[in-house]
């Protein structure tokens, strides 16, 4: 049985533009290298031919994998839901890491989504799971491999 794994609503959009792109400019683009490489004669020594086949492959693996993530996909759209003032997926948290006064924001994503350089934390990361559950004002301590860090919530946006 295959569990749905969580996407937010944004992630599915960019999911499904690269799976297009995938099909509708990457792949006969290959298509096209592999055929004239084959014009070239011996493939066995025809560099041209094994990078466009190593490209087609990859091009391949990729649109099998966009696939089955978006099949599954359970989307959420954070918008369509009750803004209850609690940390859940999709939502965008304010921190305050209370020893340095250094404040932070991330969004609460799906794991293919998560890019910490753009806000994006997974909700499997110790930070995302500690914060489930709680609301601004809250205080909360995240196990991290340098030890332990407290933040405060300072807001939830259901943005």
């Amino acid at each position: 049985m295959n569990s749905k794994v969580p996407l937010t609503a944004e992630g599915a959009i960019a999911l499904r533009a690269e799976l297009t792109k995938l099909k509708g400019e990457d792949r006969p683009t290959v298509i096209k290298a592999i055929s004239e490489a084959r014009a070239h004669g011996d493939l066995k020594e025809n560099a041209e031919y094994h990078a466009a086949k190593d490209q087609q492959s990859f091009i391949e693996g990729r649109i099998k994998d966009i696939d089955g993530k978006l099949s599954n996909a359970q989307i959420i759209d954070i918008k369509d839901m009750n803004d209850t003032g609690k940390v859940i997926f999709g939502v965008t948290v304010d921190l305050l890491e209370i020893e340095t006064g250094k404040a932070v924001t991330y969004r609460i994503v799906g794991e293919d989504e998560a890019d910490i350089k753009k806000g994006l934390i997974s909700f499997t990361s110790p930070i995302a799971r500690a914060l489930i559950g709680k609301a601004a004002e809250d205080e909360i301590v995240v196990k991290a491999p340098g030890g332990n860090i407290e933040y405060e919530i300072l807001s939830v946006k259901y943005v």
